[in-house]
């Protein structure tokens, strides 16, 4: 039985994005909610909440979102390191139980070490995610332990950890895990619910999904029992000309604000070189993944879009799904505003298309 398609959003504290800087207040409550509830609207299934190392707490801003919605999931970012599993396995079960089920945890293990020692982890990249596998297992078992248990890793050791608190969600609360390197896919096979990326061409998505289910069967579990959650920024118009021009501004208004010095550091992880080379391959790659963002901002995150209408944007979405990805996050360069777009036009056009192709299980709306 094939898993049902799903579609991914995210939410941010206060209005941004590569090309509207950042205003207002740090924490827009108000805002917080309308995008929250604009999703849930439009038929997302969940949303992100993205980690930074100078960021309001991406928990606590998931619990303010999830208080203004009722159906809505989410996928807290999370970065190992900071705090004990012990508690972090507490505070992601208590959100599961206020929220009614609807957690789900991103392990980010790191790419920009800059990042990271903003928070004082001083730890090498391998070292990162070896950390990262250690903190899934302790949660897992902390979410699952009857009886408290003793442990001596490591990275992590306690005496008689104990979650009280078990997740509504059962057996525990879906893991997403992401990264392209080595390490990362190794600890992906053994760890994760869903394996989570950016958006590269085809034949790199191709690639990477392999490799990922490669690593599921060495670890002993079934290659059908992992998801994939694969990244774009669609940018739609009611032509395809249109959302070309379209494009065409949003790449200005990025040139302009970094000409002025507005930008972040250049990435240092595996995912961010791959949508670097899927950018040295030309502007548009496959049928039309842009890819022009990414290089203009160093891929420091999911910036491969696609570009079209939103039935020729859903046709490129389907070709995805056909490798086997069934969890589609898309965020727009507007970003509230782009949702009730995606929700109209975007969404059914996707759950038409792979209904057609009888790729995916598509659940009625």
């Amino acid at each position: 039985m094939p898993h049902p398609l799903q579609f991914i959003g995210m939410i941010s504290h206060r209005r941004q994005s590569e090309i509207h800087p950042p205003s207002g207040p740090v924490i827009d409550p108000a805002y917080i909610g309308a995008f929250a509830r604009a999703h849930e609207a439009a038929g997302f299934d969940r949303i992100l909440v993205a980690w930074g190392s100078t960021s309001p707490d991406a928990l606590l801003v998931a619990s303010q979102a999830a208080a203004a919605t009722s159906r809505i999931g989410f996928m807290v970012a999370h970065r190992p390191g900071f705090i004990a599993p012990t508690l972090a396995a507490r505070q992601f079960a208590t959100f599961d139980h206020l929220s009614g089920g609807r957690a789900a945890i991103h392990v980010i293990s790191g790419g920009s070490p800059t990042e990271q020692k903003r928070d004082g982890d001083f730890l090498p990249h391998d070292e990162r995610y070896a950390r990262s596998e250690e903190y899934i297992a302790l949660l897992k078992r902390l979410w699952t332990e009857p009886k408290p248990f003793d442990h001596q890793g490591r990275y992590y050791r306690f005496e008689q950890g104990f979650a009280e608190v078990k997740p509504l969600q059962q057996p525990h609360i879906p893991v997403f895990f992401g990264g392209s390197s080595d390490v990362a896919i190794e600890i992906s096979g053994r760890q994760a619910d869903v394996y989570a990326f950016w958006g590269e061409t085809l034949d790199q998505a191709r690639e990477t999904i392999a490799r990922v289910r490669a690593s599921v069967a060495k670890a002993g579990r079934d290659p059908a029992a992992i998801r994939f959650s694969l990244s774009f920024r669609p940018v739609l118009a009611a032509t395809e000309d249109a959302a070309w021009a379209r494009a065409d501004r949003i790449i200005a208004r990025i040139r302009e604000l970094r000409a002025t010095g507005q930008g972040g550091p250049k990435p240092e992880s595996v995912g961010s070189q791959r949508l670097l080379e899927a950018a040295a391959g030309g502007k548009v790659r496959d049928k039309r993944l842009w890819t022009e963002v990414a290089a203009a901002v160093g891929a420091g995150s999911n910036t491969t879009a696609l570009v079209g209408t939103a039935e020729q944007v859903a046709d490129s979405l389907a070709d995805y799904a056909a490798l086997g990805i069934d969890t589609f996050l898309i965020r727009g360069f507007d970003p509230l505003e782009d949702v009730a777009e995606y929700g109209r036009d975007l969404l059914p056009a996707v759950r038409a298309a792979v209904a057609a192709r009888g790729i995916l299980a598509v659940a009625a709306e």
